[in-house]
């Protein structure tokens, strides 16, 4: 071979080379970049005040199809009786639970918040994941355990933050993970039990709260001012009120849905 066909040759071998480093990144590894932290002004706590309130189903819950659950005889012998989803979760008097509050608009970004070290907990049991709903700030842990003796697989699939898909055996240890940006709804799934739903909202500042079976819900230490708080359910979509707190001081609203909002 001479010299000139040598020297094409190693070009062409170095050009696919460089070709094969350039592909997409896994898209289970590959985490969308933050904005930069930046050092912003603490919130007076001598003047802050605070939102309270209920979130209520005006109306009966839809009656939904149990779960099947027959493909994974554990899973099915897990349960007494029929499990139904838990997209419209209610207590006494239409108290709606699982029901995501935060403030959506008029928190100044002059104001720098500081995550919890401590992890939010999503549990596997009876192969549904538990809670149904949970909310973490951005680089909050959440830790994942498998009460099941089965295999789970944790896949959360955002659109704005690193999507991953982490299998998870019978006695494994805790899986702790984070999101590194704001991101409200991701939808969790499980691979091997496709009826396993969850979703992880992942806020900027800790002014949000997700409620229970008593529909109440207080969002603390919040400045002066005037906010828009939204209301998320799964079914039935998004509300918004605004309300005004003054120095010290606290306001209240109360969101009412509709069977058939979101339908």
């Amino acid at each position: 071979m001479n010299t000139k066909l040598l020297n094409l040759t190693l070009a062409a071998v170095l050009a696919a080379s460089v070709a094969g480093c350039g592909g997409k990144k896994d898209e289970s590894t590959s985490q969308p970049a933050a904005p930069a932290p930046t050092a912003g002004k603490t919130v007076d706590q001598s003047t802050a005040g605070s939102v309270s309130g209920t979130v209520t189903l005006d109306g009966a819950a839809p009656t939904l199809k149990p779960i099947n659950m027959s493909a994974e005889p554990y899973c099915q012998k897990s349960h007494s009786s029929p499990v139904i989803p838990p997209e419209v979760v209610t207590g006494e008097k239409g108290a709606l639970a699982d029901v995501v509050i935060y403030v959506k608009d008029g928190l100044s970004s002059d104001y720098s918040f500081t995550p919890p070290s401590t992890a939010i907990p999503l549990n596997q049991k009876g192969c549904m994941y538990d809670p149904h709903v949970i909310a973490v700030m951005t680089g909050q842990n959440i830790e994942v355990k498998n009460d099941d003796q089965t295999t789970h697989n944790i896949h959360p699939m955002p659109k704005d933050n690193r999507e991953w898909n982490k299998s998870q055996p019978p006695g494994a240890a805790p899986i702790e993970d984070s999101f590194a940006r704001a991101e409200n709804a991701i939808p969790v799934k499980c691979n091997v039990h496709p009826w396993m739903k969850s979703y992880i909202f992942v806020f900027k500042n800790p002014y949000y709260a997700v409620t229970t079976k008593d529909g109440k819900f207080e969002l603390k230490g919040l400045p002066p001012g005037t906010y828009t708080i939204e209301a998320w359910q799964e079914k039935y979509g998004t509300q918004d009120q605004t309300v005004t707190i003054p120095a010290k001081g606290n306001a209240t609203a109360a969101f009412t849905f509709k069977p058939g909002s979101g339908d």
